[in-house]
């Protein structure tokens, strides 16, 4: 898409307009208004410069002679004498005879000129800058140099546009805006069957999933203007401002229509109206609300102006904005699956060259959970690696690292750890690995590392699961938490004591024992009780208790004796394999970093099940 700017004057051009104003009355008007300087001198003066033949304009008068040098710079004025031969004189010294001095204008006519008129210029010249910025600020309620006007981007179609093609792993949500795409093409294709079109439609996902780039396709598959603005523009300091942008919006697309208004983030301006009365910008925001949901009830099916938003936050936005006849479509774009990531990495592998050995699929599996954005990132990082290896293509184990680089950070290559942090963390990572290597229910170990990273990761352990899951047992989520719980375990196991270490760890046992009893009814106590509820499902997934102090006591106490269960049993299972973990804490004390299949051709030897 390419964006239009609407073609606005520069300041420098009124400016322009000012200094020619100046020039002109300098040249035109200013003359008129000078007089000539005349210098008085007495009648012996005259007749010396008659003799020295010292003369050359004379204008003889009743009441004075006027005259000037040879040169006719000066003027000279002086009084009359009885002189007959005046006359023959300055003939034969060469003078002219003529009028030295125009006569003068009346004194009122020169102070207009020279000062009522410059003051009527300058008055008139401020009004029209006024009304020329007024105009451009939205019209006459505009309070201040364009802050009534909106300020959405506008973007007509181009042949370089994004294409449905180009948004990968988004399927529904695609074939959900195929059909808008088809009504801005064949319009009365709907109208003969008395359909309309909605006339808002909902994006709502996670950051990063593509949901601008969804509406963009829209645009660029309809071939109609799209404007795009953020849901935070609208919000200025100034009451009144920002309905005043909402009403210059819908102004311009109801010019433009057929045409797509992408609204990006609108639960900066959505969010639900307090019951209270609101101060500040509370009230501006719900003044900026009440004129959308305005704008948006006066739009008819068949106008052709298709509103599109995208939120992180849908649960945080006013019924009022949501409801059928305003926003009647909400599309889901959700985080890839494991064909999604697939399709998406190959979108962003088209700008970069690729190696034959590439896998695709191999590296979708390792990025699970990977937004597109995060997934477009992960392409970027490996191109530049093999840029900094000295290459021009991209092969597997540069888009291997990209992951770790995305998950973990970049190795730190300045870090040295003392022999025993350095064995303490073999044996930390060797626990984690060994213990889900060792339960039914985990993901296979793809590979152990013990190097750095910037994210102050000492070591960490990939656990990759062959496809996608979107259900876990009670005895999966278990085995989980014991995998947490095994670089701990196999600590004490080891050294015989504990380390600051296992600090993420034990934040991620205790987040899913406590969302096991909480939300997912996994507890003989409290059945299919929820005692906590998600608030922010695409941000986060922050929680809120929704109980009484000694429930939340009771459920404490239920999360310890779960974590703690599962630490014992992570011991266990280390203290009937001691001898594979020592075996195995040794070989990635050497290696530094090893894969999945060397750690289970090692532990292929005769580990206990």
């Amino acid at each position: 898409m390419k964006e239009v700017k609407s073609p606005q004057k520069p300041l420098i051009y009124y400016y322009c307009i000012v200094l020619l104003i100046i020039v002109l009355f300098n040249l035109l008007i200013a003359p008129l208004l000078s007089q000539s300087q005349v210098t008085e001198v007495d009648y012996g003066t005259f007749m010396d410069m008659i003799e020295q033949r010292d003369i050359g304009l004379v204008q003889v008068e009743d009441t004075q002679i006027l005259f000037t040098d040879r040169a006719e710079t000066v003027v000279y004025k002086t009084g009359p004498m009885e002189d007959p031969t005046l006359t023959e004189r300055l003939h034969d010294a060469g003078a002219r005879f003529g009028r030295v001095i125009e006569e003068p204008m009346s004194p009122l006519l020169t102070w207009f000129l020279t000062f009522i008129l410059p003051i009527l210029i300058f008055i008139g010249l401020g009004q029209y800058m006024s009304r020329k910025l007024m105009n451009q600020a939205g019209g006459k309620n505009a309070m201040s140099f364009g802050m009534g006007r909106s300020s959405a981007k506008v973007y007509v179609p181009s042949t370089q546009g994004i294409r449905f093609a180009d948004v990968a792993g988004e399927d529904e949500a695609k074939e959900s805006l195929q059909e808008i795409v088809d009504y801005l093409h064949n319009p009365a294709k709907y109208t003969e069957a008395g359909a309309s079109m909605p006339k808002g439609i909902l994006l709502v996902g996670p950051p990063g999933t593509g949901k601008t780039m969804l509406a963009k396709a829209v645009a660029g598959e309809s071939g109609v203007p799209f404007f795009s603005i953020s849901g935070s523009e609208f919000v200025e300091m100034f009451v009144g401002m920002g309905a005043s942008k909402v009403r210059d919006l819908f102004r311009q697309a109801k010019e433009k229509a057929p045409c797509i208004v992408f609204i990006d983030e609108i639960d900066a301006i959505g969010q639900k109206r307090s019951s209270g009365s609101g101060y500040g910008g509370n009230d501006e925001r719900e003044q900026t609300l009440n004129q959308l949901l305005t704008e948006m009830d006066g739009f008819e099916g068949n106008t052709g102006v298709i509103i599109l938003a995208a939120t992180n936050r849908p649960e945080s936005l006013d019924p009022a904005l949501t409801r059928p006849g305003r926003f009647d479509r909400r599309v889901p774009v959700e985080l890839p699956d494991l064909a999604g990531r697939e399709a998406i990495l190959k979108v962003h592998a088209r700008k970069i060259k690729t190696g034959e050995d590439v896998d695709f699929h191999t590296i979708a599996r390792m990025a699970a959970g990977a937004s597109g954005a995060e997934l477009a990132n992960i392409v970027n990082e490996a191109a530049l690696r093999a840029v900094r290896s000295g290459r021009t293509i991209v092969n597997e184990a540069d888009l291997e690292e990209s992951i770790e680089v995305v998950i973990a950070g970049y190795q730190k290559k300045n870090a040295v750890l003392s022999d025993r942090e350095k064995r303490v963390v073999a044996c930390h990572e060797i626990g984690h690995a060994l213990v889900a290597a060792l339960q039914s229910h985990s993901a296979p170990v793809q590979k152990i590392t013990i190097i750095p990273r910037t994210s102050g990761a000492l070591g960490y352990t990939m656990q990759v699961e062959t496809g996608d899951k979107y259900l876990m047992s009670k005895e999966e989520i278990e085995d989980k938490i014991a995998t947490y719980t095994g670089g701990r375990a196999a600590e004490e196991v080891v050294f015989g004591q504990i380390t600051t270490g296992a600090s993420n760890d034990i934040e991620q046992a205790t987040k899913l024992a406590r969302a096991m009893i909480t939300r997912y009814g996994m507890s003989d106590e409290f059945d299919m009780v929820a005692m906590e509820t998600v608030t922010n499902q695409y941000l986060g997934g922050d929680t809120s208790l929704a109980c009484s102090a000694e429930t939340q006591r009771e459920i404490d106490r239920k999360v310890v004796e779960l974590v703690k269960r599962q630490h014992e049993k992570a011991r266990k299972i280390l203290e009937d394999n001691r001898a594979k973990l020592d075996e195995l804490a040794g070989f990635l004390y050497e290696k530094e970093t090893i894969t999945g299949e060397q750690f289970m051709d090692i532990l292929k030897g005769g580990a206990e099940q």
